[in-house]
């Protein structure tokens, strides 16, 4: 199955990520939060209107911009 990003990942779904294209800050930032290819990854919850998304690695959540979601690829498992 390709590659999406996290931004397009529907509520509920578990994905596998796959890479991180993210300007060096914000990726370091992802790396520190526990974002690593190859983690299981499960979108919670999307905000209306463009908000943020709620996403849970291992038993952490996290709330990301959408722009900062488009930024890591994943694939759904």
């Amino acid at each position: 199955m390709p590659a999406i990003t996290l931004a397009t990942l529907k509520t509920g779904d578990i994905a596998t990520i796959v890479s991180i294209h993210a300007e060096e800050a914000l990726h370091q930032r992802l790396l520190a939060l526990g974002f690593r290819t190859e983690r299981r990854i499960e979108l919670i919850r999307k905000a209306s209107f463009g908000g943020p998304l709620q996403v849970r690695i291992g038993t952490t959540d996290i709330l990301l911009r959408r722009t900062e979601a488009a930024k890591i690829r994943v694939r759904k498992t």
